[in-house]
This record gives structure tokens, sequence and C-alpha cells, in this order.
């Protein structure tokens, strides 16, 4: 338990960040959930730039200054942005009271039973009051892998959409490559289905859209040459 220290912010009063532990240094994480994290954030960074919006992976939400903070595999937090002085200590990582209210979306990756992602997490994350709450569950150690929880009142209800409403946004399963690597992923999808190309794969696409216009610009030019016509001219 953290020791409640309070410090005055205008009318009321806010935990002091420099007792809390922003970061302890010690991540274990697995090759498959680090990328998976990587793609989910980049995703959303090439493809919502005009959005303001926090996404992250392994970073520390403090919802109360009475427990540790809880660190989600990924969050996505709209219209908050982090602050230009992030080395500041109360600004290293989401404390709920100083954005003003918590993330939109909380997605965790399942890898063994043992972070109870379907119980201690869920509780945390409805008591947070954090508007869906995403469990990717790639090995099926909970016999499913998609659940997607939608915070309905006070209480989680679990739903078979996967379109996010609430926040304009989807998740879906997708079979592709990603960083050399052949795999089923999770991915942020538009409503149509389609995803949320990363910077690499915008990229690819329009390099794929020149080649193509400079191969029909080749094949015309072939043409009017038989043609009797100079492109040039």
């Amino acid at each position: 338990m953290v020791e409640q220290t309070f410090i005055c912010d205008d009318d009321y009063y806010v935990p002091d960040a420099n007792q809390l532990v922003t970061e302890d240094d010690t991540p274990v994480d697995n090759f498959a959930s680090e990328k998976q994290q990587r793609l989910l954030v980049s995703s959303i960074y090439s493809a919502m730039q005009k959005r303001t919006l926090i996404a992250a992976a392994n970073v520390g939400v403090y919802y109360t200054d009475l427990q540790p903070a809880i660190v989600p595999d990924v969050f996505l937090s709209f219209d908050v942005q982090v602050p230009q002085n992030w080395w500041d200590k109360q600004n290293r990582c989401y404390m709920v009271w100083r954005f003003g209210k918590p993330p939109e979306v909380v997605i965790e990756i399942v890898s063994n039973k043992e972070g109870d992602e379907l119980g201690k997490k869920l509780r945390i994350y409805e008591h947070m009051r954090v508007s869906y709450y995403i469990v990717y569950d790639p090995t099926e150690q909970f016999g499913q892998v998609l659940r997607v929880h939608e915070l309905r009142g006070m209480r989680y209800s679990e739903i078979n959409e996967t379109w996010l409403e609430q926040v304009g946004l989807g998740v879906t399963i997708w079979q592709g490559e990603f960083e050399g690597r052949q795999d089923t992923w999770l991915r942020w999808c538009y409503q149509d289905g389609s995803i949320l190309l990363t910077g690499d794969e915008r990229a690819a696409q329009a390099e794929q859209r020149a080649a193509q216009a400079e191969q029909r610009a080749q094949i015309l030019a072939e043409q009017l040459r038989r043609m009797g016509i100079e492109p040039s001219d």
C-alpha cells in the first residue's frame, strides 16, 4: 500500500506524485506479447495522427493513491496528451486524477493464468470505469481467443460485438506479417473491418501505388510509340 501523502492543487487535494512508484524497471514479458503491444500502439499513432490521444504499452495507471499502479499491456485514452515535461515525476505515468478520466480502452494479452485477467484485473478496470476491457488470449488459456467487456452502468458485460461504439473504433483478429513475423494478430479496425495501418504498412502501400503508376505510364508510352507518337511530344 502506498503511503497517503497529499498536496494542495487549487481547491482540492491530490496524492503527492513523489510518493508514488511510477516505474520499477523490472519488465518481464515475452517476444510475442511485446511485438503485439508495439503493433497496437504504433498503428494507432500512425492512423490517427489528427486525434489527441495517448496509446501506451506497459505504462502504469494510478486510479487511487491507496493501491499500487496497475500496468495494462496496452491502454488507449482520447482527448488527453502526455505533458511536454514527461520526465517530471508527476508526468511519468497515467494518473487518473491528473488526466481527469480513466482510459477508454484497456487491452490485456494473456500468456498464462497468473495475470488473473478475468478476475482481479477485470474488477480493477471495472472499478476504474474503463469503458472497454479487452482480453486477447491467443493460446486460449481461458478457452476463448477474444473477449470484449463493455461498461454498462457499474458493471462489465461481455459483448459479442468487436466494434467499440463509444470510441468509434474496433478490434479484429488478423492473419498477416508484422516486422517480419507471420502470425495471427489483434488489430485495430474501422467499422468496415479494414485495419488501421502502421507507418511501415502505409509506406509500403504508397510505394506499391507508385510502382503501379510507373508501370502504367510505361505501358502507355509504349502504346503511343507503336502509334508513331513520341510520348515526350
